[in-house]
């Protein structure tokens, strides 16, 4: 009944004004995505971009540029025991080898390995909780405020978020660094171990070998974040960052990214307006405004309790995976 008269609502609203940039419908199956043009860091279409949200291992980016900040990056790092043992995805680092920042680097960027996190975390400020505090220092530092970590590697932490908005700065920031640039372009790379063992890694990012235009991106995934993603790619010769949080499967999180470039490439063509869409789950405010002045409305509605029972996990293993 609340959401027949909000549609009734929003169906005068548009015929009282009809300039105005607004839209209800969820096109999109995540819980928030966005791109922005990487020039000017506008909107060009969105669903919830200030939805606070788990991050996942797109907080992998934060950690690497820490690392590379601090670290050289033929630097030799030892794997701590710590560092082994957390829960991670292959290849499983090993307590007392050793390896480069370089390495690590690509080791989290690329395949996603919680224990390579870890081992820079330690390597940089003697241990991961002191490392996150310049994790959060460092998001503040370039505008992403609505942002917080509580570990290196985006494993689940109480009072951990971030938003689809912040990811697009974030990244942005990330490019600057040639190590992590060439890192989350890379498909495949090989990785040596000081005990002689190697591996070769694949980039999660599925979209490197479909889009010649993709410059790169980093994926996620916990059960509580569901499927993320944050990547830099050109359209028409101009630069856009997109992000998606909590997409259901992988399949939809390539799908959702592909389709807010089409809908950035829209927006460069003059086809649309520049649109952020709104959900029941959250009413948000738009921050773009277009030169045709397109305003969003904030819409006030009565919340709807639903009562759901939270599953709490103790699966970490399954948490940990961000393939």
């Amino acid at each position: 009944m609340i959401r027949i008269y909000l549609s009734f609502i929003l169906l005068s609203l548009y015929f009282i004004f009809p300039t105005l940039c607004f839209s209800y419908i969820d096109d999109l199956d995540a819980k928030s995505a966005v791109v922005v043009d990487g020039q000017t860091g506008k909107i060009l279409y969105g669903k919830n971009p200030h939805l606070k949200h788990p991050p996942a291992s797109t907080t992998k980016l934060v950690t690497a540029m820490i690392a590379l900040e601090h670290l050289e990056p033929e630097k030799v790092v030892v794997i701590s025991k710590k560092a082994a043992k957390t829960v991670s995805v292959e290849p499983k680092l090993k307590e007392g080898q050793t390896y480069t920042v370089r390495d690590l680097v690509y080791l989290a960027l690329m395949r996603s390995v919680n224990s390579a996190t870890v081992a820079l975390a330690e390597a940089v400020a003697g241990d991961e909780k002191r490392f996150v505090k310049l994790m959060n220092q460092k998001v503040r530092s370039i505008g992403a405020k609505e942002t917080k970590f509580t570990n290196s590697s985006g494993l689940p932490g109480r009072g951990q978020y971030t938003t689809v908005y912040d990811l697009t700065k974030i990244i942005s920031h990330a490019l600057t660094y040639p190590i992590i640039k060439d890192a989350i372009n890379t498909r495949i790379y090989l990785i040596k171990s000081s005990d002689g063992e190697q591996y070769f890694i694949q980039n999660t990012n599925q979209l490197l070998w479909s889009d010649d235009n993709m410059i790169g991106g980093k994926t996620g995934y916990t059960k509580s974040a569901r499927h993320c993603f944050v990547v830099a790619s050109k359209i028409d010769g101009k630069v856009v960052y997109a992000a998606v949080l909590g997409a259901s499967n992988r399949d939809k999180l390539w799908k959702d990214t592909e389709f807010l470039f089409a809908k950035a490439k829209d927006v460069f063509l003059g086809k649309q307006e520049p649109v952020v869409k709104l959900s029941d789950e959250k009413i948000v405010k738009a921050k773009y405004k277009s030169k045709k002045s397109c305003k969003a409305i904030k819409v006030k509605s009565k919340k709807i309790k639903k009562n759901k029972k939270i599953k709490k996990t103790k699966d970490a293993t399954s948490s940990a995976r961000s393939i």
